[in-house]
């Protein structure tokens, strides 16, 4: 193992780890702020915690074949990284591995990955698309949150489930095509996602989570499918641009003000259920509160 601890120099600025290291241990260059080059052999099959925290000067880096697994932190606030391909071996990205990379506009995720730990790519801010393999079943949450300059994103045909903050803040997103595996949207998914214009909501998906597309100011066209039998607390506050929406019968419950501040809303179809005050003093009443009245509602 290369550890680099108390032996490495934070003024280093160039590193040749020699032929034959399996692995880079945790902290082994962790804020070495003026390290620019690094080169890693073929050997290294494991990138350890907190490796290459904070190296802020580092510019690229080659990650070898048979490294499997990047761990937490690993590459996190290294602010001078563009670009970065995973290796075909790698199976997880571990929980902040890439945070605040703000200058790493590419990444290439291979078809061996199955997990994107939490906050992976938080952050992210000049990260333009990036697809999700197949072999990926799971998101955590705020993976990538604060992703700014993402303007597209596709996503793998195997996950159920996308996370809380999953894309909270990606202002940038235009597109996003979520595929029918997913059966639930976490809370704050596309919270503030203001350049998202539409979104289909796969057949299979049962919940909608708590401010999942509060502040998607530019989405105009919704369905929610059969599937959803609830809508969460403030789920398309402030969605400005909405004229319309339907609620399928298969929702038993709407959140608190899952509609407040839709401003363009002219007409809803709803089960009648939803118009009766006294059986939901905290759904409907407050669910559609605005202030210019709807002027349509269509009763099933």
């Amino acid at each position: 193992m290369y550890t680099g601890e108390n032996t490495i120099s934070k003024d280093v600025t160039d590193v040749t780890i020699q032929d034959g290291v399996t692995s880079i241990g945790n902290n082994a260059f962790s804020v070495c702020t003026s390290l620019s080059s690094i080169v890693i052999p073929d050997s290294v099959t494991s990138i350890g915690d907190y490796a290459f925290k904070q190296c802020t000067s580092l510019t690229s880096i080659v990650i070898p074949p048979k490294v499997t697994s990047i761990g937490y932190l690993a590459f996190y606030g290294c602010t001078s990284l563009t670009s970065i391909v995973i290796p075909p071996k790698v199976t997880s990205i571990g929980y902040l591995a890439f945070y605040g990379c703000t200058s790493l506009t590419s990444i290439v995720i291979p078809d061996s990955v199955t997990s994107i730990g939490q906050y992976a790519f938080t952050g992210c801010s000049s990260l333009s698309s990036i697809t999700i393999p197949d072999s990926v079943t799971s998101i955590g949450n705020d993976a990538f949150s604060g992703c700014k300059g993402l303007t597209t994103i596709t996503i793998s045909n195997l996950m159920t489930s996308i996370g809380e903050n999953a894309f909270r803040q990606c202002t940038g997103l235009t597109t996003i095509t979520i595929p029918d595996s997913v059966t639930s949207i976490g809370e704050h998914a596309f919270y503030n996602c203001t350049s998202l214009t539409s979104i289909v909501i796969p057949p299979k998906v049962t919940s909608i989570g708590e401010l999942a597309f509060s502040g998607c100011t530019g989405l105009t066209p919704i369905t929610i499918p059969d599937s959803v039998t609830s809508i969460g607390d403030y789920t398309f506050y402030r969605c400005t641009s909405l004229t319309s929406i339907t609620i399928p019968d298969s929702v038993k419950s709407i959140g608190m003000y899952a509609f407040t501040g839709c401003t363009n809303i002219q007409a809803i179809t709803a089960p009648h259920r939803f118009l009766i005050r006294d059986i939901f003093p905290h759904t409907f009443p407050t669910a559609f509160t605005n202030p210019v009245s709807v002027s349509d509602y269509i009763l099933k």
